[in-house]
């Protein structure tokens, strides 16, 4: 009989439904690193979401044999790790198809119109004292013509792209250190960032992507451009980021995603409060019906491996 135990069950607002098969069930509502090996110690199936799993704790865990993910990104775990270890690894596909996308457009829109400027002026009762019926103290641009570049040619990146043709926007995917699609034009990592009015990156974050976005790469982009960040923390250097926005290189970011996540012992980009940064916490994939789709997937893996039919392996 396996043993599921689900480690970080706060971390999805929805419902879970048990597998099918039977089984015994565990959840816990977080885990900290040192209590991934007490947590773990019987179990054969665990569902996490960011918890890291190292060579040294899979060592500890001769039990385990299915590692079912609550999400698509997967670089807290030692895959090679895992393989050797007959251990199989299953992620989470297309189920953020639209709520990150949509979440890109919310930050490009609310940039390019300069929202938060002019609400922060409003408030400050700047309209009030206007010898006109409108304030023209902040540019704003239309999409429609614009460039979008999408680092990632995946599935999110594809749903950003088709937003992005809805506006009327030219579209350029960069060629970059993860690119595997053969479906996909792709263009010049150097061109894109050149080309881009708004550069929006969807790929994953791996030792070749790791601060693939650099003060270098900030140089070369337009001074009018938006650099959008839904992926993953650590593709862009942060305090480089920090630099090109007080020295206007780029013209405003929007980030929902930092190197270290919770941020409890700070970031650079906390303490940027300015009306052309945007920083959510890590909420680009949390629509409810995403969610949803994602819980209902993740089930589905750990059935599917059970019946000896696995899908979305990543082993």
């Amino acid at each position: 009989m396996h043993h599921v135990v689900f480690l970080e069950r706060d971390s999805l607002k929805v419902k879970v439904r048990r597998p099918g098969f039977e089984h015994t069930y565990e959840e816990h509502a977080r885990t900290n690193d040192d209590q991934v090996v007490p947590h773990l110690q019987n179990a054969t199936v665990a569902i996490i979401n960011k918890v890291g799993l190292s060579e040294e704790t899979l060592a500890q865990l001769p039990k385990l044999k299915m590692v079912a993910i609550a999400a698509t990104g997967y670089d807290r775990i030692d895959i090679a790790a895992c393989r050797k270890r007959g251990v199989a690894v299953a992620n989470i596909r297309n189920y953020a198809i639209h709520t990150v996308p949509e979440h890109v457009f919310a930050m490009v829109l609310a940039l390019r119109r300069n929202l938060l400027a002019y609400r922060q002026e409003i408030e400050q009762g700047a309209w009030q004292k206007s010898e006109q019926f409108c304030l023209f103290t902040h540019s704003i641009s239309e999409l429609f013509g614009a460039t979008m570049g999408i680092v990632g040619e995946g599935a999110i990146g594809r749903g950003t792209a088709a937003i992005a043709r809805g506006f009327g926007m030219r579209v350029l995917f960069a060629y970059h250190a993860s690119s595997k699609k053969k479906d996909v034009v792709l263009t010049p990592f150097d061109q894109v960032l050149a080309e881009s009015d708004i550069l929006s990156l969807h790929c994953p974050l791996t030792p070749a992507t790791r601060d693939m976005i650099g003060i270098n790469e900030l140089r070369r982009m337009k001074r009018s451009a938006l650099l959008i960040n839904t992926a993953r923390g650590g593709l862009v250097n942060e305090s480089a980021l920090v630099r090109a926005l007080d020295e206007n290189l780029i013209a405003g970011a929007g980030f929902d995603v930092l190197t270290t996540e919770p941020p409890t012992n700070g970031n650079p980009l906390l303490d940027l409060h300015r009306p052309n940064f945007i920083l959510t916490p890590h909420v680009a994939w949390a629509a409810a019906e995403a969610m949803q789709f994602l819980v209902d997937q993740l089930i589905d893996n750990i059935e599917a491996w059970v019946a000896g039919k696995p899908q979305n392996l990543v082993t």
